[in-house]
């Protein structure tokens, strides 16, 4: 205790502990558990905060920005200089062009400017009907199946491997020739709807095989009106190729040349429906450059609907979303012919 107290005072004054390792009275033996407890012992007064003594009414402002302030002072600009300080300026590159940029060589509009356009006849509500000629030009459907991209390729022969796998050969062929039958009975089931002014869509019966299909459409048949063509054939006069059109019609009050699809899957976007908005734009210009039709159509629509009768997923698309598959279209037009 007494030595603690000893080391105690000479802590006060500058200079002591160390003149007195110096002298021999510290070669002795000395505890080093004195030495730890003696430095924890000694407490310094507190210190003040110099701001405290600064005349804060007169330095208001300067004070108050001093203590207050905790955000960075960078800012955008700030932080630009920096960076050109120490890395030098950023180097002007060009991000690389996407493919979905590149434009046709023979680039045709897809409205007709030189076409003209009838007033409407007293016959007008009766839908076209015009029968697909069979000519060596190729259909809208040929040309898309033969410039399919290797990835969509590669997905669809997985796909059918695996159906393979699970229904065998004979049962694989057996669901596509259901599919198409399908396909075939709902669009002929629809056809006689909409040439009828009644709706009566489960007048086929509730145990038709496409009583689910119509069900599923019922919602998107309620926004059909004034329907110009049913299941007629058009051609493209200056680009040289045909298809066949479900219908063309007036959803939500603008004229649309409507494409009906079946699914066994939920496709809630466009983009889930791969080819079918090419497929759309086609025949939009198809129908602007064959002067069967005495009338331009600028948007489209596609309407997925399901065999289990839940609510068909409409997709329209407006004029600008037509123009930019009608340049995809093109680009695989080209394809095709350069191919054959």
């Amino acid at each position: 205790l007494v030595r603690m107290q000893f080391l105690q005072i000479l802590c006060r004054k500058a200079g002591s502990l160390e003149m007195l390792f110096q002298i021999p009275f510290c070669q002795k033996p000395f505890p080093y558990t004195c030495l730890s407890t003696s430095a924890c012992v000694h407490s310094k007064k507190k210190k003040g905060n110099s701001y405290e003594q600064v005349d804060q009414e007169k330095y208001k402002n300067l004070v108050h920005s001093v203590t207050s302030y905790k955000t960075s002072a960078q800012t955008p600009e700030t932080i630009l200089e920096e960076d050109n300080l120490l890395y030098g300026p950023p180097g002007k590159h060009r991000p690389p062009i996407k493919a979905g940029t590149k434009t046709p060589k023979n680039w045709i509009p897809l409205i007709n400017p030189s076409k003209r356009i009838l007033p409407l006849s007293s016959d007008s509500n009766v839908p076209m009907k015009i029968e697909l000629q069979r000519t060596k030009m190729p259909s809208v459907t040929r040309i898309l199946q033969q410039t399919l991209s290797p990835q969509q390729v590669f997905y669809l022969e997985r796909w059918k491997q695996k159906m393979i796998e699970e229904l065998g050969k004979e049962g694989f062929e057996e669901y596509t020739k259901n599919l198409f039958l399908q396909g075939e009975l709902f669009h002929s089931a629809l056809e006689s709807i909409l040439l009828s002014e009644e709706r009566a869509a489960k007048e086929q019966g509730e145990d038709d095989i496409v009583a689910g299909y119509l069900s599923s459409v019922e919602h998107v048949l309620e926004d059909i009106s004034e329907v110009k063509a049913l299941e007629s054939g058009v051609h493209h006069e200056t680009l040289q190729y045909l298809g066949l059109v479900d219908c063309v019609a007036k959803y939500r009050g603008r004229l649309c040349v409507i494409d009906w699809k079946t699914s066994e899957k939920p496709k809630p976007f466009l983009q889930n429906t791969y080819d079918n908005p090419l497929q759309v734009a086609a025949y939009i210009g198809a129908i602007n450059h064959d002067a069967n039709y005495d009338f331009q159509v600028r948007c489209g629509l596609v309407v997925v609907a399901y065999k289990n009768g839940s609510p068909a997923h409409p997709h329209f698309m407006d004029p600008d979303l037509c123009s930019h598959y009608w340049n995809k279209w093109l680009l695989r037009l080209e394809e095709y012919m350069d191919k054959n």
